[in-house]
């Protein structure tokens, strides 16, 4: 039996992935829907699928 975390947002490995995308967001500054929609796709491509593995891994998620 794999016990899952309590249900806290300080556990919620999507609040870790969103709390750093929008710090990323705020530092591009950008102010057209354009260089949104761009700088998205940066910060989007900046995440290693080890790193996410690390955020599931830091909630108490086991990893297989």
């Amino acid at each position: 039996m794999i016990f899952l975390p309590p249900c806290s947002s300080d556990l919620n490995p999507i609040e870790q992935f969103f709390a750093k995308t929008k710090h990323r967001l705020r530092e591009a500054a950008t102010r057209t829907q354009d260089a949104l929609l761009e700088a998205i796709g940066h910060i989007l491509e900046s995440f290693t699928p080890s790193e996410s593995a690390n955020y599931l891994a830091n909630s108490g998620y086991a990893s297989i």
